[in-house]
C-alpha cells in the first residue's frame, strides 16, 4: 500500500460512541488502546470548506443563490452534462420523489427496483400511488443483472430504478438498452456512485433521470443535498418549478430588475413544495466536489489494502473484480462470510471499536410495501452473508490494518 497519507480535516465527533459511556470507553482502551469507534462512514472537512461558508455569511445571502448555481454547473461538468440538464435539491430522496413526478408515475403503474435498495426509493414509488416491484440481485455484487430486471417486467411497468451498489456500476448499460427497447423509463439511484463510470460515461447518465446524494455519509458531502440529471432538459426546467412551490416566477428580486409592474405578484402552475438547496450547503458541496478525485484515490488505496489482506483468508469473500471499463467510487467495501457467523463477527468487531453494518436490508420483506412472499435467493444470500467494513478517506493505514487484522482474528478458528 502507498505511504501513509492523512487528509487534513476538522475533527468531528465520531459516532456511534462506544456503548456504556465512560466505562465502555475504558473497556475499549483496555482491549485495544483506542478511545473511539472506527466509523463505516466519515466526512473529511477542513479549512477550504470553512472559508467557503465564511464567504457565504459575509455575502449576507444564505438562501438559494449564486453558490447553488455554481455547484450545479460544476456537477454538470463533472458528469459530462449540460448545465440545463442538472438541478439541485435538498436531498437525494427529494430528487427521487421529484423524478416520479417528472415521469408521471402514479396509480396503476409499476416500478421495478432491486430489493437491496435504499428505503427512500421505494417510498417515492409508493407515495405516488405506484407499486414497487422488487427484483433479485447478484449475490456477490448486490447489483441487479439485466436478467433480474427483465424477469420482473410486466405490461404495467412504467419505469425501472437501479442502485449502483457500493459504487459498482453493474450492468447499467445493458439495463438501459433493455428499457429503451421496451419503452420503459430508467431512473438511476447514483447516491453510491459520485465518481463511478462505464467506459468514461458517468453513472446516473445512462437512463432518463439520475439522482445523487451529498448527505453527511457520502464521499463528497454538502451536509445534506441532492442532484438530479435529466436527459430531457425540459424535465429539469419543469423540476425547478416543482421544487419551489410550483411558482412560475423564480425570483422576485430578479423580476424587479426587469419589470415596471408589481414584481411581488406570482402565478402557481402546480401545487408543489419547497425542495431547494441553499448557498451555505452548496458552498460546502462545491469545495467537496473539487476534492472528490482526491477522496476516491485514497479510498481506492484502502480497497487495495483490504483486498491484499483478506482475499486469501479462508471463509472470507472480498468484492468481485470490476469488469473492464468500469470504475467505482469505492463507496462501500463488503466482505461475505458464512451467514451463521456474520452477526457474531460484527459484534466482536464492535467490541474492538470497529463499526460495521449491512446496507441495504431487503425491501421486499418490509410489510408496508405489500410485496408478499417473494423468493429472491440472490438477495437472500447477500443479506445474510454480507458485512460492510469501514471505508472512508480519513482512515489511516494503521486503522485499515487494524480492521483487517481484527476481522481475521475474530473469525472462528
Amino acid at each position: 500500500m502507498a505511504g501513509t497519507r492523512r487528509i487534513r480535516r476538522v475533527e468531528i465527533a465520531r459516532f456511534p460512541q462506544v456503548h456504556g459511556g465512560f466505562n465502555g470507553r475504558r473497556r475499549l482502551v483496555a482491549a485495544t488502546g483506542r478511545t473511539q469507534v472506527i466509523n463505516v462512514f466519515q466526512p473529511s472537512l477542513g479549512e477550504r470548506e470553512l472559508a467557503a461558508v465564511r464567504a457565504v455569511f459575509e455575502s449576507c445571502w444564505i438562501g438559494k443563490g449564486s453558490r447553488v448555481a455554481a455547484f450545479e454547473a460544476a456537477f454538470a461538468a463533472h458528469i459530462g452534462a449540460a448545465p440545463e440538464q442538472v438541478m439541485s435539491t435538498n436531498s437525494c430522496t427529494e430528487a427521487t420523489f421529484l423524478a416520479m413526478q417528472l415521469l408521471g408515475i402514479g396509480p396503476g403503474d409499476e416500478v421495478v427496483l432491486p430489493t437491496v435498495s435504499f428505503v427512500g426509493t421505494a417510498n417515492a414509488i409508493a407515495a405516488h400511488g405506484a407499486r414497487p416491484v422488487f427484483c433479485d440481485v447478484d449475490p456477490r455484487t448486490l447489483n441487479p443483472g439485466v436478467e433480474h430486471v427483465a424477469a420482473a417486467l410486466t405490461p404495467a411497468t412504467k419505469a425501472v430504478l437501479v442502485l449502483h451498489y457500493g459504487g459498482y456500476p453493474g450492468q447499467v448499460a445493458q439495463i438501459a438498452e433493455l428499457c429503451r427497447s421496451r419503452g420503459i423509463k430508467l431512473i438511476e439511484d447514483a447516491a453510491n456512485a459520485q465518481a463511478s463510470t462505464v467506459d468514461g460515461q458517468a453513472c446516473g447518465t445512462f437512463g432518463d433521470i439520475g439522482v445523487w446524494s451529498f448527505d453527511h455519509g457520502k464521499i463528497a458531502v454538502a451536509v445534506d443535498g441532492g442532484m438530479l440529471f435529466a436527459r430531457n432538459a425540459e424535465l429539469v426546467e419543469h423540476g425547478r418549478k416543482l421544487a419551489y412551490f410550483g411558482l412560475e416566477q423564480t425570483s422576485g428580486y430578479d423580476q424587479s430588475m426587469r419589470a415596471h409592474t408589481r414584481w411581488w405578484d406570482f402565478e402557481v402552475s402546480s401545487f408543489s413544495r419547497r425542495s431547494v438547496l441553499n448557498d451555505v450547503l452548496a458552498a460546502i458541496g462545491h469545495v467537496q466536489l473539487d476534492r472528490l478525485a482526491e477522496f476516491v484515490a485514497r479510498r481506492r488505496e484502502i480497497v487495495d489494502a483490504y483486498d491484499k489482506a483478506l482475499e486469501a483468508v479462508p471463509g472470507v469473500l472480498v468484492p468481485p473484480a470490476l469488469p473492464p471499463g468500469h470504475d467505482s467510487s469505492c463507496y462501500l467495501y463488503w466482505v461475505q462470510l458464512d451467514p451463521n457467523l456474520r452477526d457474531g463477527v460484527a459484534r466482536r468487531l464492535h467490541e474492538r471499536g470497529i463499526y460495521t453494518t449491512f446496507r441495504y436490508p431487503q425491501l421486499h420483506k418490509v410489510r408496508a410495501y405489500g410485496a408478499g412472499d417473494l423468493s429472491l435467493p440472490g438477495a437472500g444470500h447477500a443479506g445474510a452473508a454480507t458485512l460492510c467494513l469501514p471505508l472512508h478517506q480519513a482512515l489511516t493505514d494503521d486503522e485499515v490494518d487494524f480492521v483487517s487484522t481484527s476481522l481475521i482474528e475474530v473469525l472462528p478458528g
